[in-house]
């Protein structure tokens, strides 16, 4: 029985020497090293489009912008047209995407912004994707005529956490 007694203790004393003598977790390269990824919960909340608008932007001499709706954009430079969607009850910020497809690759390509803009590879459509502000709900963009842009069918996709919440079909056309 004094043996069985004596190889307990011993036992017992060289796993509490192996805990006490072992190197600590480092918590942090744990993490780091883990597949965990920490992230920010998408907005739970169902987003819903109350109105959609596309055409020319004009700017009044208050600042005040106004979207002219048409799907004719004239081929002029600088003429500025674009998208804005009102979202329904919605404020905070707002992760959008926005595909525009071209008839044909522009001479250039270029944004203002340095946002997250990516070219597909034969030229023809853009991926443009932002996180924007929604003050009273509404987000928007534009997009400048520039030199070189082509005329013909042109369409804009806007998505929300991959759901398509806005499509624009319009035509640049020349100018006589």
């Amino acid at each position: 029985m004094r043996i069985w007694a004596t190889i307990a203790v011993l036992a017992s004393s060289w796993l509490i020497f192996e805990v006490i003598y072992s190197e600590p977790i480092n918590a942090t390269s744990v993490l780091r090293e883990s597949n965990i990824s920490t992230f920010a919960p998408r907005n739970t909340k169902q987003i819903t489009v109350s109105n959609t608008e596309f055409g020319l932007k004009r700017v009044d001499s208050k600042g005040n912008v106004t979207i002219f709706r048409t799907t004719r954009v004239p081929l002029q430079e600088g003429n500025i047209y674009g998208w804005r969607i009102k979202l329904k009850d919605y404020q905070g910020e707002v992760k959008w995407r926005e595909v525009l497809y071209l008839p044909k690759p522009p001479e250039t390509w270029g944004t203002d912004n340095g946002e997250d803009f990516s070219i597909s590879k034969d030229g023809t459509t853009s991926i443009t994707r932002r996180t924007q502000s929604a003050l009273d709900g509404v987000i928007e963009n534009f997009w400048t005529i520039a030199p070189g842009d082509p005329v013909g069918k042109y369409r804009i996709e806007v998505y929300i956490d991959d759901r398509l919440i806005g499509n624009f079909e319009f035509e640049v056309i020349p100018v006589k």
